[in-house]
């Protein structure tokens, strides 16, 4: 069972970036059957750690396609990658502490704010993209 299947609605048109979303899927999804496998204790620190990372990867490319095609609403979408960045280092930082462990709570909030990040913020900016340029 999956948290996260990746279909044809979540595409934003550009192919990096659909490529991007879908191994942020996988890796949410491996955390979710880490915990349905009663594993989340010993295999969720390194894939938070490989979540956080490669967020911040995928942030990264997609903020420098936004800046140089000048999208106007650049700004408040790299904002919403850094309070996410945020949320989830700090929630890393405590599992690392053994304050918290993994639950369906937050999986169920990664879900939910990629989701709806890609189909709403990340969609208004794929017939940006493609129209000055990328494929």
């Amino acid at each position: 069972m999956t948290l996260l299947t990746w279909n044809d609605s979540y595409s934003v048109g550009v192919l990096e970036i659909d490529c991007q979303h879908t191994v942020l899927f996988d890796i949410l999804n491996e955390l979710h059957a880490a915990m349905l496998a009663g594993e989340a204790s010993s295999l969720t620190g390194p894939i938070l750690c490989k979540l956080v990372t490669y967020t911040r990867e995928h942030f990264a490319a997609e903020e420098a396609m936004l800046e140089q095609s000048k999208y106007p609403g650049i700004e408040p979408h790299k904002q919403l990658h850094r309070d996410l960045i945020k949320q989830v280092q700090e929630y890393a930082d405590r599992f690392e502490k053994g304050e918290i462990t993994l639950n369906l709570h937050l999986l169920n909030f990664l879900r939910d704010w990629l989701a709806n990040h890609i189909l709403k913020v990340d969609h208004a900016y794929g017939p940006w993209l493609i129209e000055h340029g990328a494929k």
